[in-house]
C-alpha cells in the first residue's frame, strides 16, 4: 500500500479512534476510583494527551534548544556564551536585528495605520462590503505566494516588473528595488503591510461598530466636529482593540522570515533574524549559533505575549 494512503488513514481514522478508545479507559479507569473523588480526578486524565503533547512538542524542543545555544556547532561541547557573542559582533547578524526593528516599527505602524484608516473611512458606506473584501483578500494567500507575486512587481526590467514599467512610462530610470540598503527592505516590509492590513481593518471595523451611536450623537450635538469626535471619543475607545492588533503584528514582524526568504534570502542588508537562524542552521551546519538566534526571538516575544495575556486578562474581569 502507498505510504500516502497508510498516512492519510492513520491521519482520518487512526487519530479519532485513538481518543474515543482512551476516553473510553479513562471512564473504566475512573470506575475503580472512590465516587468523591472522580470529579477532581476526571479532567486531569481527560487533558492528559493534550499536556503530554505540549510537553514533548513545545516544552522539551524549547528547553533543547537553550542547551544547545551553550553548544559548538555539532552540538558536542559547551562553549559557553560564545554564541550570543557571536550575535552581537557579527556584522550581518547586527544588520539582521536592525533590519528586525524596521519590521517591528514600519509593520506595525503601516498595517495598523492603514486598517484604522480604512476601517473609519468606508465605515457605515453602501460599498463597505466591497472595499472590505478587495482589501482583505491578500490575507487569502501565503507569505510566500505573496512573496513571489512581489518579485514580479519589483523587478529591475520594466518589461516583467510592475512598478519599473510605471516608473519608466514617466522617463525616469528603473529602480533597483532589491540592491540597495535600506530601499530593499522597505520594500520587504510594503509587503508586509500589504498582507497584513486586512486583518487590522476587520478588527478594528469590529471594534468601531461596537461603539455607541448614541456617544457619537451626543458629541455631534455638543458641537464637535468629525475629526474632533474620532480625536477625543472613536480613538481612545479603540485604543484596547489596537493595542490587541499592534501586539499581534509585532510578533509576525519579529518572526518575518518567508518573505525574506523568498525576495532577497537575506542579500543586500536585507537579512532578518529568523532568515539567519535558518541559513545558520541548514547552509552554515552551525546548530548552536541557530539555536542562540531562536533563543534570541523567543525571549524578544515573550514580554509581548505576557502584555497580551494581561490585557485580556483585565478586559475579561471587567466583563
Amino acid at each position: 500500500m502507498d505510504d500516502r494512503l497508510t498516512t492519510a488513514f492513520f491521519v482520518v481514522v487512526g487519530v479519532p479512534a485513538s481518543l474515543v478508545g482512551y476516553i473510553f479507559l479513562v471512564e473504566l479507569v475512573l470506575r475503580l476510583v472512590p465516587q468523591r473523588r472522580v470529579p477532581r480526578i476526571r479532567p486531569l486524565l481527560w487533558i492528559a494527551p493534550a499536556l503530554a503533547f505540549l510537553a514533548v512538542f513545545l516544552i522539551y524542543p524549547t528547553l533543547d534548544t537553550i542547551r544547545r545555544s551553550f553548544m559548538d556547532r555539532l552540538s558536542e561541547n559547551y562553549v559557553g556564551w560564545s554564541n550570543y557573542e557571536y550575535m552581537w559582533t557579527d556584522h550581518a547578524v547586527r544588520g539582521a536585528i536592525v533590519n528586525n526593528l524596521l519590521w517591528l516599527v514600519f509593520l506595525t505602524l503601516g498595517a495598523v495605520g492603514i486598517g484604522l484608516l480604512v476601517a473609519v473611512l468606508v465605515d457605515r458606506v453602501r460599498y463597505e462590503p466591497v472595499v472590505k473584501t478587495v482589501i482583505f483578500l491578500p490575507m487569502a494567500i501565503s507569505f510566500v505566494a505573496a512573496g513571489v507575486i512581489w518579485r514580479f512587481m519589483y523587478d529591475f526590467r520594466p518589461e516583467s516588473g510592475t512598478l519599473n514599467a510605471i516608473i519608466t512610462g514617466f522617463g525616469a530610470d528603473p529602480v533597483a528595488f532589491f540592491s540597495e540598503w535600506p530601499l530593499n527592505t522597505f520594500a520587504l516590509i510594503v509587503v508586509g503591510v500589504w498582507m497584513q492590513v486586512g486583518f487590522a481593518m476587520v478588527i478594528l471595523s469590529a471594534g468601531l461598530k461596537s461603539i455607541s451611536n448614541d456617544l457619537l450623537e451626543a458629541a455631534r450635538v455638543d458641537g464637535a466636529t468629525e475629526w474632533q469626535i474620532f480625536r477625543k471619543v472613536t480613538f481612545p475607545l479603540l485604543l484596547p482593540t489596537i493595542a490587541v492588533i499592534s501586539t499581534a503584528v509585532i510578533i509576525i514582524a519579529l518572526k518575518a522570515f518567508d518573505i525574506v526568504y523568498v525576495m532577497t534570502n537575506g542579500n543586500f542588508n536585507s537579512e532578518v533574524l529568523a532568515n539567519r537562524m535558518y541559513k545558520e542552521m541548514f547552509t552554515f551546519r552551525h546548530f548552536g549559533r541557530a539555536s542562540a538566534i531562536a533563543v534570541v526571538l523567543f525571549l524578544a516575544i515573550v514580554p509581548i505575549m505576557i502584555f497580551n495575556i494581561r490585557r485580556f486578562r483585565e478586559q475579561e474581569a471587567i466583563r
